[in-house]
């Protein structure tokens, strides 16, 4: 696996704590580059110096993925000063689940924002540099919510349903830059996104579920390297993965 990740130069959004920051660790241990963004400033730095006291290469940008320029500067800084970007790893998300009926608009809007305009964000900001490469691989978090609806899930499924449709019609759009595109669908695994549910049952069931069956950020961050060290002339599309006891 070691072969195809050593020296790539690996962006990674949302990665001040969860699946990003377990990815960024992990490729990192693999002897990729990570180039960190969150609006977290203070946990990324802590993490790209964590990264680099032990011995591997780390840049860490403050970057909110709803804001165009900044993700173009998180990326235009990965070039700058690593003279490449290989992977883009458009993590970041939300997931503040509730039923429609209690009219939690704001939270659709930001759902909006972050999961479908960021992501589209991070895309228009690597492509100029993987055109002119002529190689390089997008990944977009989506999730098993973007295959299926649950209680509660409309609006986030929405989101992750869309994520599966754009990063499909990127990879049938850049086939003639040798750009590669792969579709992450996690199932129920540990991290912060439960905190951003605001209704306080939604929360609680989801948590007890999550705790019964819920599994590292590990299993996410293994994932996404099984996906970058294909030969380049391998595209690993979709990968879908739950926990063993996950029913849903």
């Amino acid at each position: 696996m070691e072969n195809n990740i050593k020296d790539k130069v690996v962006v990674i959004t949302g990665a001040s704590s969860g699946m990003g920051e377990a990815a960024a660790k992990h490729l990192s241990a693999l002897g990729a580059t990570v180039v960190l963004g969150a609006r977290r400033a203070d946990r990324i730095e802590k993490l790209a110096k964590e990264i680099r006291d032990n011995g591997g290469k780390a840049l860490s940008i403050a970057a909110d993925v709803t804001n165009r320029d900044q993700v173009k500067n998180l990326v235009d800084s990965a070039v700058k000063k690593f003279g490449r970007v290989d992977v883009i790893l458009n993590n970041a998300g939300i997931m503040p689940l509730s039923p429609m009926d209690r009219l939690n608009v704001d939270e659709w809007d930001k759902m909006i924002d972050v999961n479908i305009k960021g992501v589209l964000n991070g895309i228009a900001a690597v492509l100029p540099h993987m055109k002119q490469q002529k190689s390089g691989q997008i990944i977009n978090t989506s999730s098993v919510a973007g295959h299926k609806i649950f209680n509660g899930s409309a609006v986030y499924s929405a989101t992750k349903f869309a994520v599966r449709a754009l990063t499909e019609g990127l990879r049938m759009e850049v086939k003639p830059y040798n750009i590669r595109t792969t579709i992450v669908c996690p199932g129920a695994v540990k991290t912060e996104l439960l905190e951003h549910i605001t209704e306080a049952d939604v929360q609680q069931a989801n948590k007890d579920y999550v705790g019964a069956v819920g599994i590292s950020s590990d299993s996410f961050a293994r994932v996404v390297a099984f996906a970058i060290s294909q030969p380049e002339d391998v595209d690993i599309n979709e990968i879908i993965f739950r926990p063993t006891s996950q029913e849903l």
